[in-house]
């Protein structure tokens, strides 16, 4: 932790740099492998959605000594076409999700399940969806997002500037796409807590970008009237100054999140945490480099195309081209013999 801080430190006052803005096509590449694959995952593979966005029925057994196996070997006995899920819910429940089925198809695996684990009908929860509320789940989840960026795109022009709301934006729709892609490439189902997390994320991913753009804004305050860093260095020292804290706070939120995935959702079976946890963690792991290494690389991109910025690198370059001249020069003042018409010393002929 001391070489963390010590690190941090280094980073804060310019001593250490990384050179993040400079090498940003390399950034760019990685994120256009992520974006090609997320997009063959969604338009080749698809999502597997759930049954609230394709139709189905679920059927959840109130029993105690109820197994996913027992549950699994009885409504596979009523030969039912597409895909089975079982899953345990809680100490006592098992919940099985099945395709839509008609009226007697429902009937059967009611009474499979009753003689599988010799309970009454009244104790077994049937539940048939049809594909119509998803779609109306997914219509208004579309029109929060495009809600959202647009406040959060006015919001961020009003309090920074507009090339500032740009970046973050293009890095909020960056870090979903990939999230979403990731998420088919997995082939977990997507259902609402899927569409929770994906929403969720966003406000992460611009909570990271806003600190970063805010530290830009304090280090670009008055570069115009200096001569002393091009408004890329400026940036990038901004992201140098935050990169210690935005890990921090990744790793700090991965953890809990990690935990649910992989203990709640692995080992205790608890699908709807499967769902929601995997999603937050993706979208954590992709906003936190989102904010580092592609929303500040692209502010800057477009800032410097400003005339006045133009005008500021100029000035920076020269001055520093006159900084090495100036300093080569008494050098070679004293590696060399001197002037040729120097007063010769006495004794000398």
């Amino acid at each position: 932790m001391a070489k963390l801080s010590g690190l941090g430190g280094r980073l804060y006052s310019g001593e250490t740099s990384f050179n993040i803005v400079e090498n940003r096509k390399r950034w760019y590449s990685v994120s256009a492998i992520f974006i090609i694959v997320s997009f063959f995952a969604l338009f080749v593979q698809g999502l597997h959605l759930g049954i609230e966005f394709k139709g189905g029925a679920s059927f959840t057994v109130n029993k105690p000594t109820a197994t996913v196996q027992q549950a699994r070997e009885a409504v596979e006995a009523v030969g039912l076409p597409g895909e089975i899920i079982v899953q345990k819910i809680g100490d006592s429940k098992v919940r099985v999700q099945t395709g839509a089925v008609d009226a007697a198809q429902s009937r059967a695996i009611e009474t499979a399940l009753t003689q599988k684990f010799n309970v009454t009908e009244e104790s077994i929860d049937t539940q048939l969806v049809g594909p119509s509320w998803g779609k109306e789940i997914t219509k208004k989840a579309i029109y929060g997002l495009i809600a959202f960026l647009l406040v959060i795109m006015l919001f961020l022009a009003m309090v920074f500037e507009p090339k500032m709301a740009a970046a973050a934006i293009l890095a909020v729709v960056h870090d979903v796409f990939i999230t979403v892609g990731i998420y088919a490439l997995a082939g977990f189902d997507v259902t609402p807590a899927t569409i929770i997390g994906f929403l969720t994320i966003l406000g992460y991913s611009l909570y990271d970008t806003v600190v970063v753009f805010d530290k830009v804004r304090e280090n670009t305050k008055s570069i115009t009237s200096s001569s002393t860093k091009t408004y890329s260095q400026a940036v990038n020292l901004a992201v140098n100054q935050t990169i210690v804290r935005s890990t921090n706070t990744s790793i700090v939120a991965l953890l809990p999140v990690a935990s649910i995935l992989f203990v709640g959702a692995g080992l205790l079976g608890a699908g709807t945490l499967k769902d929601l946890s995997l999603a937050l963690f993706i979208g954590l792991i992709v906003g936190t480099y989102s904010s580092i290494f592609i929303a500040p690389p692209v502010l800057a991109q477009l800032r410097e195309k400003e005339p006045a910025m133009m005008a500021l690198s100029k000035r920076v370059n020269a001055r520093g081209g006159a900084s090495s001249e100036a300093s080569s020069t008494p050098a070679a003042a004293v590696n060399g013999r001197g002037p040729r018409n120097q007063p010769k010393r006495k004794g000398r002929k």
